[in-house]
């Protein structure tokens, strides 16, 4: 053989070692890569997001079976809705640290990380916490229940619902109203329907000139003939004030809650039209003018 031939021959040789060489590295290296760090890495990435995934579901489980637990021993929906929304945002906290502890995060620095990120925003949201301390204590003192009509903070309506922060009512037209807690629970409440009966209180106004007793005995055979009004108390009419301008007479009725608004507009009506018929004067206030003079034209 030449020596050419030789040569060529060892450089084919060459070239084909290096060749399994380079090969040999490169799966080497993407073995290392697997082993070291896509395996690991991967896995814990894919426990992480099972963590998370499994952990929401649950944590909506856990907070409705504590909100069910909390409407069966208090029969409370808004005390219900309170607890479902608190226990679901803390479940979801823990469960989102755990996620990030999987990954290899740190989660004490976490942890004092969102309790100094809590106190800033504690800080600049000082009302926003008003109003979540005052939401637990309506929960707990309980004045007013869903459903329940009440008047607070010059604003008559239905209970529909109590959030975190805020009240909201539905008023007799059909608004709805949002009430921060904060105003409600430092304000005074009055709870229409906290009882199943009302009294019912109505002045009317007459003339002096006019027929006293005629206009007792006509609210009161109004008020009898009603039959919303409860028999037991019974009703009464009397003299309640003797003002500048006419003779107050005060009338009062117990009635179920649910009829208090409706018994309370009929009576007024049929205590109005009885007094035309019967020619009884209801006084409004006026002004009498009288011109004199001396001059002569």
């Amino acid at each position: 053989m030449s020596e050419t031939a030789q040569t060529a021959t060892q450089n084919i040789d060459v070239v084909a070692t290096t060749e399994k060489l380079l090969q040999k590295v490169d799966t080497m290296s993407i073995d290392a890569i697997l082993h070291d760090y896509l395996i690991p890495y991967g896995t814990k990435i894919v426990l992480a997001i099972a963590i998370f995934v499994i952990g929401k579901w649950l944590a909506k489980a856990i907070s409705k079976l504590m909100s069910k637990a909390v409407l069966a021993s208090t029969k409370d929906e808004m005390l219900q809705s309170f607890v479902r929304s608190i226990s679901y945002f803390l479940l979801l906290l823990i469960v989102v640290i755990a996620s990030l502890s999987q990954i290899g995060i740190n989660t004490s620095s976490l942890v004092a990380l969102i309790g100094a990120a809590g106190l800033a925003i504690g800080l600049s949201l000082q009302n926003s916490l008003q109003n979540f301390a005052a939401g637990v204590m309506l929960l707990i003192f309980k004045p007013f229940q869903k459903g329940d009509q009440i008047e607070t903070g010059g604003t008559v309506g239905t209970v529909q619902q109590m959030g975190i922060l805020v009240l909201e009512l539905r008023t007799s037209d059909n608004k709805t109203v949002l009430i921060p807690n904060g105003s409600v629970f430092s304000s005074k409440i009055t709870n229409y329907s906290a009882n199943d009966t009302r009294r019912l209180n109505f002045v009317f106004d007459i003339a002096y000139d006019a027929d006293l007793k005629k206009a007792k005995e006509i609210i009161s055979q109004i008020l009898a003939n009603e039959s919303t009004i409860l028999p037991t108390p019974e009703p009464s009419v009397s003299v309640s004030e003797l003002a500048a301008s006419s003779v107050k007479l005060g009338a009062q009725g117990w009635v179920t809650t649910a009829n208090a608004s409706s018994t309370y507009s009929r009576i007024l009506e049929e205590v109005k039209l009885a007094f035309d018929e019967a020619g009884i004067v209801i006084p409004f206030n006026q002004l009498d003018v009288n011109l004199t003079g001396t001059d002569k034209l």
